[in-house]
């Protein structure tokens, strides 16, 4: 959390507090929030990330399927997207995958579930 204090006159302070500010909204901050935000857009999507935060172990696709009502296919597309995201982690284990949130998405679903 950043917070500013209005009133400082300590220009090393204001450096600081302005260098923060700048950070926040780069342009690649900016496009890494988005690209996460327009993932979580479409409910299959949503409802994988909250399915994968809510399975400590991760989750082989097989295991993942019979929880969403959409094809094989339409989910690995959207695995792929949460992945490119930086939402979900993909895992090679011989011919199957397993996915896992990552700690982004983890925060973002505790974060959700506090504010309603």
């Amino acid at each position: 959390m950043y917070v500013v204090h209005v009133g400082m006159t300590d220009t090393a302070s204001d450096a600081d507090t302005a260098s923060e500010l700048q950070m926040l909204v780069s342009e690649e901050a900016i496009q890494t929030d988005v690209k996460t935000l327009s993932a979580l857009g479409y409910e299959t999507r949503y409802r994988l990330v909250r399915l994968l935060t809510a399975a400590d172990r991760g989750l082989d696709f097989d295991e993942i399927t019979p929880h969403v009502e959409v094809s094989d296919s339409a989910v690995s597309h959207a695995l792929t997207l949460l992945c490119d995201a930086g939402l979900v982690i993909k895992e090679k284990r011989g011919r199957s995958r397993r996915y896992m949130a990552t700690n982004r998405a983890n925060a973002i679903v505790a974060v959700l579930d506090g504010t309603r």
